[in-house]
């Protein structure tokens, strides 16, 4: 998140605990607040990450997003050296 009162950056992080608390948290019980954390960070690893798709990336999940990103990014690397 940046500076207070960048709207842009609070619309992310707004969206993405929203998405968090609905399709997670208030479909579980945790028994600590250890057993939340490692649960939640695990779901967020695992799902959120690999398989949930999202929107701003085009409806791919964001590890398969960044993938692509970063295969096109180091193409155009190699076309600059060759040229």
């Amino acid at each position: 998140m940046g500076r207070v009162g960048s709207a842009l950056d609070n619309a992310a992080a707004e969206s993405f605990h929203s998405v968090l608390k609905v399709e997670y948290i208030h479909r579980h019980t945790f028994a600590t607040r250890t057993e939340a954390w490692l649960k939640t960070a695990t779901w967020v690893a695992d799902f959120c990450n690999t398989k949930r798709r999202h929107s701003a990336a085009g409806g791919k999940p964001p590890a398969e997003f960044e993938r692509i990103i970063q295969e096109a990014r180091a193409r155009t690397d190699q076309e600059g050296r060759a040229a």
